[in-house]
């Protein structure tokens, strides 16, 4: 008998967020990555302080999809060495509760380190990013970012170059996440009219609901290679 789908799906998130509870070793890990990066960004763009302005939510999203791919790279190798795939595949489960719960489980954890980041960079670059509308596009972009993030990383982990192969396939693919993101948060930041923005926010929202979508109906078939 299967077991149930929303079930399997918490299950699974809960496997991986209990896991990092005990270790604490990934979120460290993207924590200090995405910390280095923006105090990098900052110390580059001191000269300039408008271009520093300017930059900020190119700055946050560049940050962002390097700590998920750093995030979600690292999980899905201790997955499959430690045989915690394997197991999943021949547990009687769906493939694409597999999918729903290690993207919950990622995507927490990159939303995690993402949220962090902001009080942070308002300070380091003095712009008022804590703004609703900017949560809202960074809690979307994240979605994004995990969801290819997911079954790339569920592909390129198979392969001995997987540690330089998941950004070079995964940066083309969350390319128009990262542009509807950016644009719809330097609208905001800038304090244009909403329609001027407004609109890379709806286009964000369905290339989300587009992404996750084939990625549940790819899913079988990148588990099953």
């Amino acid at each position: 008998m299967s077991t149930p789908f929303f079930a399997a799906v918490l299950n699974i998130a809960r496997k991986d967020i209990q896991t990092e509870l005990r270790s604490r070793e990934l979120i460290a890990t993207m924590g200090l990555f995405a910390l280095m990066s923006i105090l990098i960004f900052s110390f580059a763009l001191e000269l300039d302080r408008q271009a520093r302005v300017e930059a900020v939510s190119g700055v946050l999203y560049v940050t962002v999809i390097f700590a998920s791919i750093l995030g979600l790279n690292r999980s899905m190798t201790s997955e499959r060495e430690g045989g915690g795939m394997d197991a999943l595949l021949i547990s009687p489960i769906p493939r694409s509760a597999i999918l729903c719960g290690k993207l919950i489980g990622g995507a927490l954890f990159v939303l995690f380190v993402s949220i962090a980041l902001l009080p942070v960079m308002t300070i380091l670059y003095n712009a008022d990013i804590l703004q609703p509308w900017v949560v809202i596009t960074l809690l979307m972009g994240t979605f994004g970012f995990s969801v290819v993030g997911t079954i790339l990383a569920t592909i390129t982990v198979q392969t001995r170059a997987r540690e330089a192969l998941l950004p070079l396939v995964m940066l083309p693919v969350a390319l128009p996440v990262l542009l509807c993101a950016v644009r719809a948060t330097t609208g905001i930041l800038r304090g244009t009219p909403q329609e001027d923005w407004f609109v890379w926010v709806q286009l964000l929202m369905v290339i989300d609901v587009v992404y996750f979508g084939l990625s549940l109906v790819l899913y079988e078939y990148v588990v099953e290679e």
